[in-house]
């Protein structure tokens, strides 16, 4: 993976990003060479188009790379990363790109187009690399860029090569490298501890059910992640039929994420205090898997009726998020692939938040904007909250009807957060179906961007 900016500043070659209304201007300024390359290969400056003038002796005297009109470039982000893969292996210098927003995402972009998940493949080929534009604070993204790559890294390994243990041993590895505390709970001492349903969800597998609790930071104020850790789930008793299952290496997706970010918060030094909580388990089926009907206790002391083993994220979180609570920190984040409703609602490419605090959601949009990383407000509506009551129990976890999915699994949530008056939910789907601008088909970070963005106006940074 090339996931930095070029040092090698002389001889760049220069890259321009052209659009479409400004095509007639741009060529009117360069060599009559660029002309007539630009005529001859048909050039229009069309989102995603590139153009390669050959210089003499073999070289390249520029490229560039259409952008469209403003309707098109609506549809499409991270248009430079796309250019990466489709120009020859050279360094690369861009030209007249003024600072600000637009400039960082390009930059970011051709960044994250340079990620490739080549754990058993040869690595592809060489691609072309850009010198730091000005204007640009490069520590800054190539940690984003960094971030997102073990986040995609982490759900793109199998679940044969990324369980429970491989999991924590993601999270010890970061905690080592930079100065975090870590501590485990494994196994029958989740029980001991108090947190059973944890506990219940992972003892079906031969792979150990843990929590992660990883701390970083000495001063500051107090953030902690939240995120789901289900390394497979097969749905258990209420097995998945195939076509669902075969994504569900990413149901870790969650986890994987806020690993991200919490190496973007601990890579860049923000002054806060960081802690990351992850219930690690694989949802798996044997003769001590928890069953349909079952009543399970809770850290909180509510219980569960179970209506559905394969709603059983939300019970993992929900011990994690008690314990969460219990630290009562500045804010409280989850981030969970939870939910299909979530997707059925928004598809693939938003990324659903709930939030307790019509204020933390106003900064989060704008940072979202801000930084392309697209998330969208949904409701805690307290209307739904009695479909959560079965009588039987104090809550169901998975409310028959088959409407509202997505909100009532965070208002379950939520009810495991009673002394955190700031709490966020993603309902994120941690996947991109169909290859895009730097981002692969495959496992992908939904949500961290922009929260990294959001974090000096959610916490006075």
């Amino acid at each position: 993976m090339s996931l930095t900016f070029s040092t090698e500043t002389e001889n760049a070659t220069p890259l321009h990003a052209v659009e479409m209304v400004e095509l007639n201007a741009w060529l009117a300024g360069m060599s009559p060479l660029a002309r007539d390359a630009a005529t001859a290969t048909g050039f229009s400056a069309a989102q995603g188009e590139i153009l390669v003038v050959p210089s003499g002796g073999g070289g390249i005297e520029l490229a560039a790379i259409g952008m469209g009109d403003a309707q098109t470039r609506k549809r499409k982000r991270f248009l430079l990363g796309g250019a990466r893969t489709k120009l020859p292996p050279r360094v690369f210098a861009l030209q007249g790109a003024a600072p600000g927003p637009d400039l960082d995402e390009a930059a970011l972009g051709w960044l994250l187009a340079g990620y490739r998940f080549d754990r058993y493949v040869k690595p592809s080929r060489k691609l072309a690399e850009l010198v730091v534009p000005d204007g640009v604070d490069a520590a800054r993204l190539e940690a984003i860029a960094a971030g997102e790559a073990l986040s995609r890294d982490l759900i793109n390994t199998p679940a044969s090569d990324m369980g429970p243990d491989e999991l924590e041993a993601a999270a010890r590895a970061l905690a080592k490298r930079y100065g975090a505390e870590i501590d485990v709970t494994l196994g029958d001492e989740l029980l001991a501890k108090n947190f059973p349903m944890i506990h219940a969800v992972g003892r079906a597998s031969v792979r150990t059910p843990r929590l992660i609790d990883l701390r970083w930071g000495a001063a500051g104020p107090r953030l902690t992640l939240v995120g789901k850790g289900v390394c497979f789930d097969t749905g258990g008793l209420n097995i998945k039929p195939g076509a669902s299952m075969g994504l569900m290496k990413k149901d870790m997706g969650g986890a994987a994420t806020v690993l991200g970010l919490a190496q973007m918060i601990m890579d860049l030094g923000l002054a806060l205090r960081l802690r990351v909580l992850i219930p690690a388990v694989e949802n798996a089926i044997s003769g001590s898997a928890f069953r349909p009907q079952d009543i399970l206790a809770s850290r909180k002391g509510l219980t569960v009726e179970i209506n559905n083993t394969d709603a059983e994220g939300r019970l993992v979180l929900a011990d994690a998020l008690a314990f969460a609570d219990e630290d009562k920190p500045d804010i409280l984040i989850s981030m969970a692939t939870l939910t299909g409703a979530a997707r059925v609602a928004v598809g693939p490419d938003l990324a659903p938040v709930y939030s307790t605090r019509k204020q933390d959601i106003r900064a989060l949009e704008t940072a979202a904007e801000t930084v392309r990383d697209p998330v969208w407000e949904m409701p805690f509506w307290d209307p739904y909250d009695e479909m959560l009551e079965p009588g039987i129990a104090d809550l169901d976890n998975a409310p028959k009807g088959g409407f509202a999915g997505s909100i009532t699994a965070a208002l379950f949530l939520r009810r495991f957060v009673t002394q955190t008056p700031r709490y966020m939910h993603f309902d994120i789907y941690g996947w991109q179906p169909k290859a895009e601008p730097a981002r692969p088909k495959g496992g992908v970070g939904q949500g961290a961007r922009a929260i990294l963005q959001a974090l000096p106006d959610l916490l006075d940074l």
